[in-house]
């Protein structure tokens, strides 16, 4: 197999710097560092175990951006920049991590990829103030180009004879035609982690911009995407798009004498690695000290950033109506809810995080008892912790207003001790998979989840064990490695 290059904001490890200038590395997570090592034949499990693939697989290269100073500094430090952790868990691979200036950075990342992109492909502007585009959305648009081409020029420079580019999600929309541009013997994908807004909602950027992120995508050989729908908006969108042409029956845009083929990937679950980290001894102790603050009760659990997409007020409102309109549960109930922060640097973020808070403390002081607390809010990251909350779980609540995917939802039916019900909102990607076996809500009606909750605590442990037994078959039929593996043999 050719070289397999990787591209992506994030990389698949972090470095912190102490007061003394030793530098520690932490290694990431998510579905697309499991793939990458299954790929190339590393070690992809979660302990470190081989993931079945050959020993003798491709050179691969991650790039990704330098998020932090012990990034930058360990970026410093490497023999032209390129970091080579083989045997540190990620399959072997080369990291190069990009110094992007500040102020670049900022500008590209908070400005234009997570308060515009994002904002259109989740459908989150309050349309009557938001947004508004002028000399300074251009600027930080002049950044956000300084960025992707910043990526494009690595990947070119390093990138073997008819290597194999996989190019990720909205940070980066632009890279893949820079990249053909740079070098068009490169086999190139690229994949969106997000849903894609419909073409009426995505006409809110303005219409050369719009048109340089399809351009920019459309530079690539395979176009990615996590759920049918998601894939079919963004044909809907290069439908519009002068001089394009769509090939529904055979999925494809050509634009330019150039032919884009446009692919679902859904992500799951590696289910025995995850079964193996549940295990484990650190989730073990805080499955005790959940059940001390709990006990006997029921347990309703959400696992979430503290992200506007994810729907937390109304799933904390959903909640205060069970309560009200269903008594009974009062004292034999609790709502674990984890809410980790998220995009601080932006100000709707840090005021949704406060509306939260704001939230659960109503309830909390309408509700609460001596005797029973009827809300646990937790908001610092503890993945052990939320391993053995999905343990305990009687109830899983998803309900976000637009999700790409959604793997807590595949998460917790896997390791589940005693079955859970899935109460899921329609709009999340995993909804396609899941739906036989969940609760399926309308995210914006609060009644509705509310009653979903209840029919959920109400369900026969029968019933709950064989939903909890289909969700957790859909949620490992796709792992990391076919999913990563499939995108590349799309290059094919």
């Amino acid at each position: 197999m050719s070289q397999v290059l990787v591209a992506s904001n994030r990389g698949p490890v972090s470095f912190s710097l102490s007061g003394d200038g030793t530098l520690t590395m932490r290694r990431g997570g998510g579905g697309l560092v499991s793939g990458l090592a299954a790929v190339t034949g590393g070690p992809g499990q979660a302990d470190g175990r081989r993931s079945g693939a050959a020993q003798d697989g491709p050179e691969a290269l991650w790039v990704c951006a330098a998020l932090g100073d012990g990034d930058r500094e360990a970026a410093r430090r490497a023999p032209d920049g390129r970091l080579d952790l083989d045997g540190h868990d990620i399959g072997g691979a080369a990291v190069r991590m990009l110094d992007i200036p500040a102020a670049t950075f900022h500008r590209a990342y908070n400005a234009v990829a997570n308060a515009t992109l994002w904002f259109v492909h989740h459908l989150l502007y309050d349309t009557p103030s938001m947004p508004h585009f002028d000399a300074r959305s251009r600027r930080d648009w002049q950044s956000y180009e300084a960025y992707n081409a910043a990526f494009a020029d690595a990947l070119a420079r390093d990138a073997a004879a008819g290597a194999k580019a996989a190019i990720q999600d909205y940070h980066l929309s632009l890279a893949p035609r820079m990249l053909r541009d740079r070098r068009p013997d490169l086999k190139i994908a690229h994949f969106s982690h997000t849903p894609w807004a419909p073409p009426e909602y995505y006409r809110l950027l303005p219409d050369d911009l719009g048109e340089r992120v399809l351009d920019g995508i459309l530079g690539a050989d395979h176009a990615g995407f996590l759920a049918e729908r998601w894939a079919q908006a963004f044909l809907d969108c290069c439908a519009l798009l002068p001089g394009a042409k769509v090939d529904r029956v055979a999925g494809t845009v050509t634009r330019g004498g150039h032919v884009t083929t446009v692919g679902v990937h859904g992500l799951g679950i590696d289910g025995d690695a995850l079964r193996r980290r549940a295990a484990e001894p650190d989730v073990a102790a805080r499955l005790e000290a959940l059940r001390a603050q709990v006990g006997d009760r029921r347990l309703i659990v959400r696992v979430d950033r503290t992200e506007l997409s994810k729907n937390i007020v109304r799933g904390l409102a959903a909640y205060r109506e069970l309560l009200v309109n269903h008594p009974e549960w009062r004292g034999r109930v609790v709502h674990l809810v984890f809410a980790y922060p998220s995009r601080y640097d932006l100000p709707e973020y840090r005021e949704y995080t406060e509306a939260v808070r704001e939230a659960a403390a109503r309830i909390t002081e309408e509700f609460g008892t001596p005797g029973w607390n009827p809300l646990i809010l937790q908001v610092n990251d503890d993945f052990p912790r939320s391993l053995a909350a999905y343990r305990m779980a009687d109830v899983l609540l998803v309900n976000p207003i637009r999700d790409g995917m959604n793997l807590v939802a595949k998460e917790a039916p896997v390791v589940s001790d005693n079955g859970c019900a899935l109460v899921l909102s329609r709009e999340a990607g995993a909804a396609a998979e899941l739906a036989d076996h969940a609760l399926l809500v309308n995210p914006y009606d609060v009644s509705q989840t509310a009653e979903a909750i209840h029919r959920a605590l109400l369900m026969p442990r029968e019933e709950c064990a064989a939903r909890r037994e289909g969700l957790a078959a859909a949620a490992t039929a796709l792992p990391p490695r076919q999913w990563f593996a499939d995108q590349l043999a799309a290059l094919d």
